[in-house]
């Protein structure tokens, strides 16, 4: 004969109709011919019970809450069972209802509730709902063999003590074995009830319903417990402090009562102590969502995970005992907790050094005051002595607590907890491993538990290449950004490992935030449908969230007033990427104080776009630089605009006529003025001279605009119509370049041994290498001490939004690598 496989369903999955109807169905497909399935009251039920006495002490009027209970299952049974069994059901139900109102009546006239009256009352929940819920599994008729109603109080039996309901085993085995049968069935019993060696009804306390499965797994010699929650199986950690929680695919006994005694949502260690016993495997799943796999608790999990969770105990007290003269002294550590166990003070964490200097142990917070002067009197006389120096009690901290069979005898475990700690800024007050390694324990204060969380899981659990992006300015350059990420990140996370989330989108006016990552496949959706004003503030506290590992801000905006944000970033843990120039190009203090910014926060601060768009000319000057080469001149042309002008203009036609092509082409900015300028050519200049070494500000470059003076003020469309009055002056400049067998470019030169730079118009022989290039290249020159007689020349598309946002994207992927991605 096979063996039971028993089912525990709490509260919340047998809520309503709709509940058990579900719970119905997961039964059904399972075709195991023997079980035994555990039901908890209906959702709220137990609570509103107990609600019921207290008020009735109070001699309120419960007269409308019993009818409430009464309607509710009556509500069910209408939904779920024909009208027979409906008709018993109610009469039962009914009969109960003015049992207990007589129960409330009798409390009301005495002001007073015994336990055992309270656990009478209490325990009408679980026999509601397994009356209700066994009649309604003989309706459908689809279980193999007899489905049963079983009274747990015919068969358990519990004898009440200071470690809470002992069960005497062998007379529970007695009573089960006279009521199972012998062939295929389904037992349907009540939860969270039993009786006493006197025959009188009591209960297993909180989470009576889990332990009940248990014991019943036990009486049966079950091969599996089923306890079906709302939740897809133990998590890693807090789903509510940290995102990224993940389902645990298996874990030890001793695991899941290490977790569950630092605070994780985990069954209780009582729960499983009968499981445990016999060594039956235990199933936690989610009757919402029942193909979920959930989560497996046995003797020897298969899971490869090192660390099974990450848990805290918030609230909690730090105290240090510490003197000279407990060195090498016996049993002070004797008396200590023997005080503290003689005032009924629970000890949560123990610490102490191989000096034997202090002893530092961690209790609830609220027993910190009765603590410390429990402390005090048991040390009185080594305190006046001097013996003793000091008894210190620190509030509001809370004990981290990282939980894996894994971390036995594997290398680096404590090194990521401490790390990730240190990252977080998170310091550490005490620290606790057991011989065991299976538990590291560290107590912090208590305003870092949710960050220390978030870091510590984040290191076990994500990526190390996990990163959180922002991305400000989702424009023409931006925009184009997000595609190709959307098209590369599945490829990157899949080949190398790096995981990349977009998590929000700023505008000039509005942004989207976005809990997990935006969905970059229609970012233009989400940014549309999800909007918020824009909160520069708040936008970077959710990009810089602590529960992932990396936080990078992408810049695609030209704005100044979003580059002043730089340094504060960096400092703040940030790395920034961006085409923008202003920042580079701003006043000298603030240039150094960039990069000083980016030393303190040990970020990175990438911005190779910002000169000749994706061509790698920042990159290549870096790498000159870095390995010794020394630089002498750099020269070149970098706007596609002027070299367009200037590659198609051969004086056939006027220049001016020359620009309004170009404009049409789209090659220019909507004013022209804005590349005719130069001071767009100037910045990049600037940036390349400080990436030299040279302290050059904006006025200390040698500027040449190509604007005349009378229109500089006046309107973009005035402008344009003007312009012809003005093609004489450089077309006669065109026509004695050419005398001379020569061109013309706007060339931008930096020299080194003057400290000078110069963004202008020049002549240069024909065979010169910018003489020489594409419509609206970009190309830079370095003459180096290397490259002194063949110059390195850098040369492409150096605009454009799919190389500027291809500039930006290589940057970012550098910014992986140097954390560690293998690119």
């Amino acid at each position: 004969m096979e063996r039971w496989r028993v089912h525990k369903f709490g509260g919340s999955s047998v809520a309503d109709a709709v509940c058990m109807e579900r719970v119905a169905r997961i039964l059904e497909q399972d075709p195991h011919p023997r079980m035994g399935i555990v039901l908890s009251a209906c959702r709220g039920v137990t609570d509103t019970l107990l609600g019921v006495v207290a008020a009735a002490e109070r001699r309120e009027d419960v007269t409308g809450r019993i009818e409430e209970l009464r309607r509710r299952h009556e509500t069910i049974a209408d939904t779920l069972l024909p009208e027979e069994a409906r008709q018993e059901f109610m009469s039962l139900l009914t009969q109960d209802c003015r049992d207990i109102a007589s129960i409330l009546h009798t409390i009301s006239l005495i002001r007073f509730s015994s336990q055992m009256v309270r656990d009478l009352v209490a325990g009408y929940g679980e026999i509601w709902s397994t009356r209700l819920f066994s009649a309604y599994l003989r309706h459908r008729g689809r279980r193999p063999g007899q489905v049963q109603w079983v009274d747990a109080r015919e068969v358990v039996v519990v004898e009440w003590g200071s470690l809470g309901p002992g069960v005497r085993w062998t007379e529970s085995q007695e009573n089960m074995d006279r009521l199972v049968p012998s062939g295929p069935a389904t037992l349907i019993i009540t939860g969270f009830i039993a009786r006493d060696p006197k025959g009188l009804q009591t209960t297993l306390g909180r989470n009576g319903s889990d332990f009940s499965g248990s014991i019943f797994g036990a009486l049966l010699n079950a091969e599996q417990i089923h306890i079906w929650t709302d939740v897809d199986g133990v998590l890693s950690a807090d789903p509510r402090l940290v995102p990224e929680a993940k389902v645990i695919d298996s874990l030890s006994y001793s695991e899941a009562m290490e977790l569950a005694y630092f605070g994780a949502k985990v069954i209780h260690p009582q729960t499983m102590a009968p499981a445990v016993r016999k060594g039956i495997p235990i199933w936690i799943r989610n009757s919402f969502a029942p193909e979920k796999p959930g989560t497996l608790i046995c003797a020897n999990p298969s899971s490869q995970l090192a660390v099974k969770g990450i848990t805290c105990i918030d609230r909690v007290a730090l105290v240090n005992l510490e003197g000279a003269g407990m060195i090498g002294v016996p049993g002070t550590a004797h008396r200590l907790f023997g005080a503290l166990r003689d005032h009924g003070i629970s000890v949560i964490l123990i610490s102490q050094g191989s000096s034997e200097h202090s002893i530092c142990f961690a209790i609830p917070e609220a027993e910190s005051v009765r603590a410390e002067t429990v402390v005090r009197q048991a040390f009185e006389r080594e305190l006046q002595d001097g013996h003793i120096q000091s008894v210190e009690v620190e509030d509001n901290c809370s004990i981290l607590a990282v939980v894996g069979d894994g971390m036995a005898g594997s290398h680096g475990a404590a090194a990521k907890v401490f790390g990730a700690l240190g990252a977080a800024a998170v310091s550490v007050r005490a620290i606790a491993q057991g011989a065991s390694e299976r538990n590291i324990s560290a107590v912090i204060d208590g305003k870092h538990s949710a960050r220390a969380l978030r870091s510590v899981h984040s290191s076990f659990y994500l990526s190390p290449h996990t990163i959180s992006i922002g991305l400000i300015g989702p424009g023409l350059v931006g925009g184009v950004l997000l595609d190709q990420f959307a098209s590369q990140v599945e490829r990157l996370s899949r080949e190398l490992k790096v995981d990349l989330r977009v998590r929000g989108i700023m505008g000039s006016s509005r942004m989207h935030l976005a809990g997990h990552e935006i969905p970059l496949g229609r970012w233009r959706d989400a940014f549309g449908a999800h909007q918020e004003p824009a909160d520069m503030a708040r936008f970077v506290q959710h990009v810089n969230a602590d529960h992932l590992p990396h936080a990078i801000i992408i810049d695609c905006t030209s704005s100044l007033e979003v580059a002043q944000h730089y340094p504060a970033w960096l400092a703040g843990g940030i790395h920034v990427v961006t085409p923008n120039k202003k920042a580079n190009s701003a006043d000298l203090p603030f240039y150094l104080r960039l990069q000083e910014a980016s030393r303190q926060g040990n970020t990175h601060y990438m911005y190779e776009a910002t000169v000749g768009a994706g061509l790698p000319i920042v990159q290549t000057l870096r790498d000159l630089h870095g390995t010794g080469d020394r630089i002498q001149r750099i020269e070149g042309i970098l706007s596609g605009t002027l070299s367009y002008l200037f590659n198609v203009w051969d004086g056939s036609q006027p220049f001016s006529q020359v620009l309004h092509t170009a404009r049409a082409k789209g090659y220019t900015e909507p004013d022209p003025r804005d590349d005719l300028s130069g001071i767009d050519f100037a910045r990049k200049i600037i940036i390349l001279a400080r990436e030299m070494g040279l302290r050059l500000e904006m006025q200390d470059v040698q500027l040449e605009g190509l604007v005349p003076e009378a229109l500089t003020s006046c309107a973009p469309q005035e402008f344009l119509d003007r312009l012809p009055e003005f093609d004489a002056p450089i077309a006669e400049r065109l026509r004695a370049a050419q005398a001379r067998g020569r061109v013309l470019r706007y060339v931008g030169a930096i020299d080194a041994a003057s400290s000078s730079a110069s963004v202008g118009l020049v002549e240069l022989e024909r065979s010169h290498t910018f003489a020489n290039i594409n419509l609206t290249d970009n190309v830079v020159r370095f003459v180096t001490q290397r490259y002194n007689q063949n110059p390195l020349i850098v040369q492409g598309p150096g605009a454009g939004p799919d190389v500027t946002a291809g500039g930006v994207f290589a940057d970012l992927l550098r910014v992986c690598a140097y954390l560690g991605a293998k690119l």
